[in-house]
């Protein structure tokens, strides 16, 4: 049975200790570092692959792909089930769709991360520093800026979910005011920890030194986030998105930060990636992450140790006790 792995950049798979779970079944294992920029190259790769195996949702896995494939008899994504497979399409085609669970640490470790590094304009000093430069981030001596500590600020978690919750946490840490926006499980959470609950979406906005995203995607949620809310943002507020690019409108940060509200952003995700993350790269108020949020090496072994357990139970036949999505009827 071949089992292919997509969009493995780092091509660390084949060496993470997860790939035990293979061991003593019938399987042969390739995977694919570079991704497909186009669907013929795709299918084209992919006539021999029994199982695949997918990182996140890096490549869609549309109806034609699913078709296309003669052998195709498994799908397992890696964390959560998300919209990246069509599976109208598997189930018409039998084949079997598996998940795993979700991980908060990383993200939320990211997320800090970025907040830190911007707040405190860190990548700036550090290349400047690598020309020979101290103490400067800018050019010009009359562009310099300060960074910022957090003691005494304002976190805005918009969403306190598991990873929110965590952000929050740390936030409080800090010794910030931690304020919460969202629904009412939101606002029910945010009661339990003892956190600020603004409901009014431009009144959170206005009081935020920082404000994270940390929304699940949906059609509710798609581009709900648009320039009239960022307007509302003080100059010198800092956005962080490590959750979904769709979340906020085409070009809405874009503008904002052209009209300087808020004053800065940092991202680690991007529509149509990696390309959709060419217009904010060179951006002098943006940050740039190429999606590191759930890649680390705790994550790709719990990732992988789960995806190679549906593996080994497809081929055995094993019961499966975990990971949900379709299966023949």
């Amino acid at each position: 049975m071949r089992v292919t792995i997509l969009d493995d950049y780092q091509g660390v798979v084949p060496r993470l200790a997860a790939t035990k779970e293979l061991e003593g079944i019938p399987v042969s294992l390739q995977t694919f570092a570079e991704r497909f920029v186009d669907e013929d190259g795709l299918i084209a790769a992919l006539q021999d692959t029994d199982c695949l195996v997918l990182i996140r949702e890096r490549t869609q896995i549309t109806a034609r792909v699913i078709e296309s494939l003669p052998r195709l008899k498994l799908i397992v994504q890696t964390g959560r089930l998300s919209g990246c497979i069509d599976l109208e399409a598997s189930k018409r085609r039998r084949v079997e769709v598996r998940d795993g669970g979700g991980n908060p640490i990383a993200p939320t470790e990211l997320t800090w991360a970025l907040i830190l590094a911007a707040s405190r304009r860190l990548l700036p000093y550090a290349a400047h520093l690598s020309q020979g430069q101290w103490q400067r981030s800018r050019e010009h001596i009359e562009d310099e800026q300060l960074g910022r500590a957090m003691h005494g600020r304002t976190l805005g978690v918009w969403s306190l979910g598991k990873i929110g919750a965590r952000v929050a946490a740390i936030g409080r840490a800090f010794g910030m005011r931690v304020a919460v926006h969202g629904r009412e499980q939101s606002r029910e959470a945010a009661a339990g920890a003892g956190y600020e609950f603004i409901a009014d979406r431009s009144e959170f906005l206005a009081q935020l030194d920082v404000l994270t995203l940390h929304l699940r995607l949906g059609p509710d949620t798609r581009h709900m986030i648009d320039a009239d809310d960022l307007a509302c943002m003080r100059p010198d507020a800092l956005l962080v998105n490590t959750s979904r690019a769709e979340l906020l409108a085409p070009g809405a940060l874009l503008d904002a930060l052209a009209r300087g509200r808020p004053g800065a952003a940092a991202l680690d995700v991007f529509e149509d990636e990696p390309d959709g993350a060419a217009p904010y790269l060179n951006h002098p108020a943006i940050l740039c992450t190429p999606h590191l949020g759930f890649v680390d090496q705790d994550t790709y072994e719990a990732y992988f140790r789960e995806a190679f357990a549906h593996v080994r139970r497809f081929v055995t036949g094993e019961q499966a006790t975990s990971g949900q999505g379709t299966a023949p009827s």
